[in-house]
């Protein structure tokens, strides 16, 4: 990506095509201490209030900088490596983070270690990375006392509150409103299909397990659909399009939306997986559209619940997961309630927490 100069003009070239710079999108981004507020990096001025139609008297390249003189009045001096990262308008930061496609063949994932000072070190920028490229992460030694879980969850973000709370006790009750408060086991699924939005990450932290079974299970959403997708584009191709109805009911609410079981961006690709087929309801379309989707929905069960696909784990006492409920599927295999006790703790935070915190620690260490 280069810059360059002609008559006045502005122009950003990155090989294949050459646009001019609207002077305004410049002026915009002046940054000296009059301009800009070095702290919250906020404007000290209102660009809505100025004429649009401003042009440039005069401008230069000087080493690493790009000086403007405006015809406001205003010169400054922006530098070229902070104006070019905007030009793609994408997230370096986290779109640089290439997903890792997985399955049951996944083996020596790097665990973490909670420590002293460990939400604001290095480590912690590595964690959220290795999140971001397999989709789960688990630390080790998180202590168990006072509910740590919130005051972890609130240390990379938010909570992001649900109807089960701010936190929720994960164990067997004999009046449960969820299967998950069971010793059933539990098939690959996705939390909290029927919200909107879907809380984005979920956290659970084993507290105490002392049952042989109750393993914890995942299976990589995105690894399955994108093999769909080569499969079968046609079952691919309608799961990704039909809307299904979640929904969700207890004696304090009815929870409801609306949402492909594959969810896609703009350009197609992979957003989302919502699946959770106790939950679900297909809306009436035509008998032969319906064929299609009922077979499309089973292989894509059947490739879930493959053994291809999943992996099997124990999380011990002391043990929290981290997994990205937008592209993952968790469960859990069954437990007996006689052998002892399995208590677990979970909570939801949101992209903007993860993603905010990978900033952060990105500038700070100057990554």
């Amino acid at each position: 990506m280069k810059i360059e100069l002609a008559e006045n003009k502005v122009y950003f070239n990155d090989g294949l095509i050459k646009k001019e710079i609207h002077p305004f999108w410049l002026r915009e981004r002046v940054d000296e201490e009059e301009f800009l507020d070095k702290g919250t990096q906020q404007r000290l001025f209102d660009p809505t209030t100025l004429d649009s139609q401003i042009s440039i008297n005069k401008v230069s390249i000087n080493e690493k900088f790009l000086e403007v003189n405006f015809d406001d009045g205003v010169t400054s001096k922006l530098k070229i490596d902070k104006l070019a990262l905007e030009f793609s308008n994408d997230d370096t930061v986290t779109k640089s983070i290439p997903k890792i496609k997985w399955n049951s063949t996944l083996e020596n994932i790097k665990n973490f270690k909670y420590q002293d000072n460990f939400f604001d070190s290095k480590e912690m920028y590595d964690l959220l990375t290795s999140f971001y490229k397999y989709g789960f992460v688990i630390i080790k030694n998180i202590p168990t006392d006072n509910n740590f879980i919130v005051k972890f969850a609130n240390s990379i973000g938010s909570v992001r509150r649900t109807n089960f709370g701010e936190y929720f006790d994960v164990i067997s009750k004999t009046d449960p409103n969820d299967l998950a408060y069971t010793s059933l086991e539990l098939s690959p699924h996705t939390d909290n299909p029927y919200r909107n939005p879907v809380p984005c990450i979920q956290i659970l932290h084993c507290i105490e397990s002392e049952v042989t079974g109750g393993l914890s299970t995942l299976v990589d959403g995105f690894t399955v659909t994108e093999d769909l997708k080569k499969q079968n584009p046609e079952f691919y191709k309608i799961l990704s399009e039909v809307k299904v109805r979640f929904k969700f009911i207890d004696k304090d609410v009815v929870l409801e939306d609306w949402s492909e079981l594959i969810k896609l961006n703009d350009d197609k690709t992979f957003k989302q997986v919502r699946f959770s087929p106790r939950l679900d309801y297909v809306p009436m379309l035509d008998k032969e559209r319906l064929d299609l989707y009922y077979k499309a929905r089973r292989k894509l069960s059947e490739m879930y619940n493959s053994e291809k696909y999943r992996i099997e784990f124990k999380l011990a006492p002391k043990d929290l997961m981290m997994m990205d409920n937008y592209r993952l599927l968790h469960g859990r295999t069954s437990y007996e309630t006689k052998e002892g006790n399995r208590f677990l703790q979970g909570c939801y935070i949101d992209y903007d927490s993860t993603e905010g915190k990978l900033r952060h620690l990105k500038r700070k260490y100057n990554l």
